[in-house]
Formats: structure tokens, C-alpha cells, sequence
């Protein structure tokens, strides 16, 4: 026990044994839910198995907690991240990109985004890319699950004849209704800050699909946990480039490299502040190690067939409950392996039992729109854009494009030509011509 004290620093963080012992345990118990969620979300679109999704889910999240609680000795824990893997869902496969190249793409960016921590270019990235965009691309990617969450549900469709484009549809169908009770059942729990509310709620909500019919037991169900995804290597890396072309494939890791770089970076220090280990001016001490490991994990995640892995802001309750060192992310960790056990269940759970989980994590991303200046046009109106295109075009990387454009232009417009990075001409640059690449195209034919 000293030896394990002395290696996490108990004393010096004021804390001991128990406390990150049960910080870790609460950890686990609010973000189980991405064990089924995950599953749910790329398996169909990508052609894989969801109990396949599942076990690698849980087993590459309780791999990189442990990394991070013995290497980064903080109490953050990792898990398939929400928000990429709809890119990879939902984006990568309308660009026509199968499970290994859309994985592939993932492998890239986690590759890039490690290469930026190691020769130090974090800084330069995040000073380059104003504040306001980098917190709309996180309530865009909100928005995004939370509309997609309503669509899983059956209750936002596209009527036919086309028009409008979506519309509501009136709950008559049981699966709707199920749906329907699993929100309200999320958001209770939520409400009442009942711990593991959205793990308890899927499972509850299957419960009601399986008597109402709308889910139910494979007759070759099995406990047995199957890692088919996990055969795939290092996926297809270049499959992005042979179809997509080589400014579409850049174009598409970079959009993804800046919503795992910005939110990976926004949760650490919002957790480490709210821990009390971070510096006056905002920093953390040792953040490097826990940048590298963030970054292989959405490398191992993609090479794993389960999508990029990252810092998980359900950290926080771990936090609140005492947790302040590496320990807390290492009990996590070993209760993400022990659940491979229970990822033969996500068989049977309906999208009707997840999709309420979607709505309420896309609120609390959304809820980043208080902290953004929407009143200033020159940051209000590009945020705006990131933050509305997400959903209405399923593209992410669309609301990035038009949020950097936008915000480029009215600075050129105002004369602000020194406030402008020139990464942001670059990229900006860049995407009019990803935008405009089917017109150019046409004119070189």
C-alpha cells in the first residue's frame, strides 16, 4: 500500500487509498453507458458486429485509463468518443469510406495530433483558432448527436414527398413510444443527479423495449464476447486518399484532429481546475504525458475498429467524489476490462433504448454556447454557422469549413488583418476550395 501511495503521490494530492478507489468506481459507473452506446452508433453504418463494437469498446477504454493513470498519474479516464465516432458513423461512410478506411482516417488524425504534442505545436494551434470557434465546433458536435439522437428515436423523419426535409412524427408506433419513456426516464435520473443515470436508463428502457416487443433476445444469443473488430490492424489508412482525393482526406483528418484536439484540451484543464491541480494561469503541470496519451488513444481506438478514444469530462465525478490521482483512472480502468463480460447485451439493446442518452449528452455539450460572444458578429455569426450546419448537413466537417470562412472574411471586412493567424488563411484557403472541388473539377474536364 505505501509503495502505491508513494507512486501516485497520495499525500502530496491529499488524498488516499479509498477515496480515488470509490472517485474511479463513481468514474465508471457514469460513463459505463459508452460500452452499449458506442455500438449502437457505428456498428450498423460501418457492417460490424455491436457486440463486437462493444467488448473493444470496453477493452481499449480500460487499456488507455490504465495508461493514463500510470503514465499521466491524473484522474482522467478514456473511453470512444462521442461526437467522432458520429463523424465516423454518419460523415466518413457518406463519403464512402468502409469500417477500415473510416477507421483509418481516425488512425491518421490521432497520429497527427500526437506528432503536434510531441514537437510541441499544441500551443501554436490553440492560439491560431479563436476561442468562440473552438467552443461552437463542440456545441455543433451537440447539436449533432442530440438530432441524431431524435432520429434513431423515430420521432424526427423525413416526410414523405421530401418536404420539408425532416419533420416530426407523431409517436404511434411502439418504438416510438419506448423511446419516448426512455427519455423521460434519462432525463429523471438527470435531473435527480442520480449517479450512472444513463447506463441505468438504457438498461431500463431495454427492459420495457423487450415486454413491448420492440427489442428482443437472439436465438443465437451468446455470453461469449466476441473481438472481431480488433482483427482489422492498423485499418486502411489510405483508403481516405484513393477515394476521397488528397485535399478532401487532409481536409477531413484536420476537421476531426481540431474536435478531438479542442476537446480533449477543454476537458483536461476544466478537470484539472476543478481538482485544484492546475496553476494560477490556467495550466497543468505534466500535461504533456497526459496529451500523449490521449492522442495514442485515439490511434489505438481507430486501430482497434471502435473509434478514436478520448478524455471523458465524466471525469468530473470522479473528481468530485476525492479523486486526484492516477489511481482513480486505474480502478476505472480495470472495471472497463471486467465489463467486456456484459458487452453481449449490447445485442439486444435497441437504438430506441440509446438514443435518449444522445439527447442528453448532446445538451450538455451544447450548454458551451453560454461562454461564446453571441452578440459580437465577429464571433456570434461564425459560430452560428459551425454550430447550425453540423446538424442540417450530417457533416461536421461542413460546419468547421463555414465557421473558419465566415470568421476570416469579416475580419478582412473590418480591416482586422492583424488579428488573423495565418493558419486560419490557410485553412480557410483551403476548404473554399474543398467546398468548391465538384465546380472545379468540372471546369478542368
Amino acid at each position: 500500500m505505501d509503495a502505491i501511495a508513494s507512486f501516485f503521490k497520495f499525500r502530496e494530492r491529499g488524498t488516499d487509498l479509498a477515496t480515488e478507489a470509490r472517485a474511479g468506481l463513481t468514474t465508471f459507473m457514469v460513463m459505463a453507458y459508452i460500452i452499449f452506446l458506442n455500438g449502437n452508433i457505428i456498428a450498423k453504418p460501418l457492417g460490424l458486429d455491436p457486440i463486437a463494437v462493444s467488448a473493444g469498446t470496453a477493452l481499449i477504454a480500460g487499456l488507455v485509463t490504465l495508461a493514463m493513470g500510470i503514465y499521466g498519474n491524473y484522474p482522467f479516464a478514456l473511453a470512444a468518443g462521442l461526437g467522432i465516432n458520429a463523424i465516423v458513423a454518419f460523415t466518413l461512410t457518406a463519403k464512402g469510406l468502409d469500417a477500415k478506411g473510416a477507421m483509418g482516417v481516425i488512425v491518421l488524425e490521432g497520429l497527427a495530433i500526437t506528432v503536434l504534442v510531441l514537437v510541441g505545436l499544441r500551443e501554436a494551434i490553440m492560439n491560431a483558432v479563436p476561442l468562440a470557434l473552438k467552443r461552437s465546433i463542440g456545441v455543433g458536435i451537440g447539436l449533432f448527436i442530440l438530432f441524431i439522437g431524435f432520429v434513431n428515436g423515430g420521432i424526427i423523419v423525413t416526410p414523405q414527398g421530401g418536404v420539408p426535409i425532416v419533420g416530426l412524427s407523431f409517436p404511434t408506433t411502439a418504438g416510438q413510444v419506448v423511446f419516448l419513456i426512455g427519455l423521460a426516464i434519462t432525463i429523471i435520473l438527470f435531473v435527480l443527479k442520480i449517479r450512472a443515470a444513463l447506463i441505468i436508463s438504457i438498461l431500463a428502457t431495454t427492459v420495457i423495449a423487450l415486454i413491448v416487443g420492440v427489442a428482443a433476445i437472439p436465438s443465437n444469443f451468446t455470453v461469449t464476447p466476441s473481438f472481431s473488430t480488433l482483427g482489422l490492424g492498423l485499418q486502411d489508412p489510405f483508403q481516405a486518399f484513393a477515394k476521397l482525393g488528397v485535399l478532401t482526406a487532409l481536409l477531413t483528418i484536420f476537421a476531426i484532429m481540431l474536435s478531438d484536439f479542442f476537446d480533449t484540451m477543454g476537458t483536461v484543464t476544466g478537470i484539472a481546475a476543478e481538482a485544484g491541480l492546475a496553476q494560477p494561469d490556467g495550466s497543468v503541470p505534466g500535461i504533456g504525458r497526459v496529451l500523449i496519451v490521449d492522442s495514442l488513444a485515439a490511434v489505438v481506438g481507430g486501430a482497434g475498429g471502435v473509434s478514436s478514444n478520448t478524455t471523458y469530462i465524466e471525469s468530473a465525478a470522479g473528481v468530485a467524489e476525492g479523486g486526484r490521482t492516477g489511481f482513480a483512472s486505474v480502478v476505472t480502468g480495470i472495471l472497463f476490462l471486467l465489463a467486456i463480460a456484459l458487452s453481449p447485451i449490447a445485442g439486444i439493446i435497441p437504438a430506441q433504448a440509446t438514443a435518449p442518452a444522445l439527447v442528453l449528452v448532446g445538451y450538455l455539450m451544447f450548454t458551451l454556447v453560454k461562454d461564446i460572444p453571441v452578440a459580437d458578429v465577429e464571433d456570434g455569426l461564425p459560430a452560428l454557422l459551425t454550430i447550425i450546419l453540423m446538424p442540417l448537413t450530417y457533416d461536421i466537417t461542413v460546419g468547421i469549413g463555414a465557421g473558419f470562412i465566415s470568421w476570416v472574411l469579416i475580419k478582412v471586412v473590418r480591416g482586422k488583418f492583424d488579428q488573423i493567424h495565418w493558419l486560419m488563411w490557410l485553412v480557410s484557403i483551403a476548404f473554399i476550395v474543398y467546398f468548391a472541388q465538384d465546380w472545379i473539377n468540372g471546369l478542368i474536364k
